[in-house]
């Protein structure tokens, strides 16, 4: 296995991909250590295999799809979606190796993948997201490449104080260091809680009142409800209410609030896949909100990209140096230990 054993789950799903990726052409992906090769077959069906060549060791995502089949653009051998080859211009090729293939499921608009035992997979899927199966919600993202330790991101997610200095000028407010955090967990799940009542809402949001027909420039209740479930997913309930009217419990009418939707995907030890988002149930025909609200998140995501990126570069000249902990990074505390005690548990199986 080129993944080291001691960086991520192995066995669990991923999201590797969004469907629109998958489109004429296969892609070449790594994921938790793996080069994979993702394409979809004769009926349409999304599938991934080792991204190599078992003739010449080619990259098979480098090549094209014939029928369903993955064909390699170096010499023609072509590969089925269970990893075997199944044919090569005059060539005999039914005694070649099989490759890796890896379990693969289209669902609530992502690509996922399972990177570990595929026997494990059987009887599982990927969680389930409501917010994706509701009509009445509206959702649109991206995809960033970020150099650094997907971990980190999760620290960066599970403590939203950074805002005040990373988003300034977009979603950060002085409230946000004054507001106490909270961190407990629920079953499988991490979950930090931040609430501010009375203040005036910051840029991003009053774009978001503004699109929910609300007034933006009067006070509001504002939330943060961070939750983390493995291996690398951080859901973010945030929103604002008219102030009074019950914050988090206001009436739909009275708030514009969203889910911040966070895939973390392991590249290798030092990068990830970073799928973000932001689903909401407001407004949700509103296709001109939705791409300005996107773009909002993109600037403010880069900023996040910038910070960590330079982190990991500052780690990786530092390997000895022992980071410290406050009260803020219980959240990023909690959520590594539930990573690690699954890679522990997965080890020692």
């Amino acid at each position: 296995m080129s993944a080291h054993p001691t960086s991520w789950i192995r066995n669990a799903w991923y999201v590797a991909a969004t469907p629109d990726e998958l489109a004429d052409k296969p892609l070449g992906r790594q994921i938790c250590g793996e080069p994979m090769a993702f394409f979809r077959d004769a009926t349409g069906q999304a599938r991934a295999v080792e991204d190599f060549c078992p003739h010449r060791g080619a990259r098979l995502s480098l090549g094209f799809l014939r029928d369903g089949d993955l064909v390699c653009g170096y010499h023609g051998l072509a590969m089925g979606c269970d990893g075997r080859a199944v044919g090569m211009p005059s060539q005999n090729v039914e005694r070649f190796p099989r490759i890796r293939a890896f379990p693969v499921v289209e669902r609530h608009g992502f690509v996922w993948v399972w990177p570990g035992d595929a026997g494990a997979a059987q009887g599982t899927q990927p969680p389930r997201l409501a917010w994706a199966e509701d009509p009445n919600w509206a959702y649109g993202g991206g995809l960033f490449h970020v150099r650094s330790d997907y971990r980190l991101m999760i620290d960066n997610l599970m403590d939203l104080t950074h805002e005040t200095y990373v988003h300034a000028g977009s979603i950060g407010q002085k409230e946000i260091d004054e507001a106490p955090v909270e961190t407990h967990l629920e079953g499988d799940e991490v979950v930090t809680s931040r609430r501010m009542n009375g203040i005036h809402a910051p840029p991003f949001w009053r774009m978001a009142l503004r699109g929910a027909g609300l007034d933006e420039n009067a006070l509001v209740d504002r939330w943060q409800i961070c939750r983390f479930s493995a291996p690398g997913h951080v859901m973010i309930e945030v929103g604002v209410a008219l102030a009074g009217h019950g914050g988090y419990d206001a009436p739909a009418e009275l708030k514009a609030s969203s889910i911040v939707v966070d895939f973390m995907t392991p590249e290798t030890e030092t990068s990830h896949w970073y799928f973000w988002g932001m689903a909401r149930g407001f407004a949700s025909d509103d296709e001109a909100l939705t791409a300005s609200i996107r773009e909002g998140q993109r600037g403010i995501f880069s900023e996040d990209l910038a910070v960590l990126e330079a982190q990991q570069a500052n780690l990786l000249r530092h390997p000895d140096r022992a980071l410290l902990k406050l009260n803020i990074d219980a959240g990023g505390v909690h959520s590594r230990r539930i990573i690690a005690r699954a890679i522990g548990a997965e080890n020692a199986a």
